[in-house]
């Protein structure tokens, strides 16, 4: 069976990279992107089962990334958690572009790994 893939779209390496090590550790295999661009590309190309995508981000950002995603029928169903450090201020607009739900910063990594489950089963 193969691993389920995991999309971390975050522009600040380091919150990027701890991510990554932690979705590892959980037996995922983690795609990573530092714009929402890119996101959008890698979602497209690689499909994956889940994807966390920061709000605020350089070229095109969480929201525009995430509703682009969502035109894409195949993506259409795949779990989108956004992650903001501006508390409520995305909270409507992440929701009305497709995130199923926000996460905020600084993460409590300790909330990671519950929300993985629960969203790639």
């Amino acid at each position: 069976m193969a691993r389920k893939k995991v999309l971390v779209a975050e522009d600040y390496p380091d919150i990027r990279r701890m991510m990554s090590i932690m979705l590892r550790q959980y037996g995922y295999e983690v795609l990573e992107a530092e714009d929402g661009y890119e996101a959008v590309e890698k979602a497209v190309s690689d499909r994956p089962d889940l994807i966390f995508m920061d709000m605020a981000m350089p070229i095109l950002d969480g929201i525009g990334a995430t509703k682009a995603i969502r035109l894409h029928d195949e993506l259409s169903d795949v779990p989108i958690i956004g992650i903001t450090a501006y508390g409520d201020f995305y909270r409507d607009k992440a929701k009305a572009a497709g995130c199923n739900e926000l996460l905020r910063k600084p993460i409590d990594f300790t909330r990671l790994q519950p929300l993985v489950n629960q969203y790639s089963n």
